[in-house]
């Protein structure tokens, strides 16, 4: 049996599998909303609230970990790793529990995302987008089958651009609306950086994974729109009534609580990237790294 911990700078995830007929089967996974990642634009440290919750995150994936006879286990650290100057605190910590966690580059955590996602999809000769929109990072990666034709880390993620744009919080609509449009113009001018490259490389079809595309989608298809799908042009038809719920604290079909305060960065994130890349339609990716 096999462990995967993913320390993302808003989620840490665990996937417990056994290897039966050439095929992982999952026999338990847990995910918490750490968000090791939170002010670290600001400070450039994990926060001491942040850094607790990590530990006690990872408490209980060792106590996962201890009920089944693991062969090996691999703890992933991203961009939160990459980035803080008490990162290596953290991780000796981490050792303290059990759990020896290697940070990994952004174009590593690039490779490992599209590895993931294409092993849920079928085989094909299209060039395939596949995007991770992370706490910190965005890792954007355009592929051939098993071939790599462009892969990128881009310092941008749902807690970053909360953190950047929508803190301290605020009701006022209005305010609101415009600092979502600033947010996903300073997204898009961040992803135009690389699309002379992703023009160069091409593709056919798109893809996203993380928990920021997984909201959306569901978001859209609670509006009508067809389900595991994202049209840029559904989301700006959403668009008043997303700002709406946000500002007056309403519900909105689709959102779960939990991630409320990461919708409006999400959202400027994901529209930025989907302009500048002209991406009209994205399929959602339950696989990831």
């Amino acid at each position: 049996m096999y462990a995967c911990i993913d320390l993302g700078s808003n989620s840490f995830h665990i996937l417990i599998g056994e290897w039966i007929d050439g095929r992982i089967e999952i026999v338990e996974r847990s995910s918490d909303s750490v968000q090791l990642g939170a002010d670290v634009r600001k400070t450039g440290s994990i926060s001491p609230a942040a850094y607790k919750r990590g530990l006690d995150c990872l408490q209980h994936f060792k106590i996962l970990m201890d009920e089944y006879p693991l062969e090996q286990y691999w703890a992933l650290g991203t961009n939160t790793f990459r980035v803080t100057d008490n990162a290596q605190n953290f991780i000796q910590a981490a050792r303290d529990i059990g759990i020896e966690i290697s940070p990994i580059s952004g174009v590593q955590e690039a490779v490992l995302i599209y590895a993931g996602v294409i092993t849920s999809l079928p085989a094909s000769d299209n060039h395939r987008l596949v995007i991770d929109i992370g706490g910190g990072s965005t890792e954007i990666i355009i592929g051939h089958k098993h071939n790599l034709l462009l892969t990128q880390s881009m310092a941008i993620g749902s807690v970053a651009w909360r953190d950047k744009f929508f803190s301290p919080k605020t009701s006022d609509r209005l305010f609101l609306k415009m600092q979502l449009d600033a947010a996903t113009a300073a997204s898009k001018a961040v992803f135009d950086g690389i699309s002379i490259g992703v023009r160069k490389a091409g593709w056919e079809e798109a893809y996203a994974s993380s928990g920021t595309v997984k909201m959306l989608a569901a978001i859209c298809q609670a509006h009508g729109f067809e389900k595991g799908k994202i049209e840029l042009a559904a989301l700006q038809i959403l668009k008043p009534q997303i700002i709406t719920a946000i500002s007056g604290g309403g519900d909105l079909p689709g959102l779960k609580e939990r991630r409320r305060e990461l919708l409006l960065p999400g959202f400027a994130v994901l529209v930025g990237l989907m302009q500048s890349y002209t991406v009209d339609r994205i399929n959602f990716s339950a696989a990831a790294m």
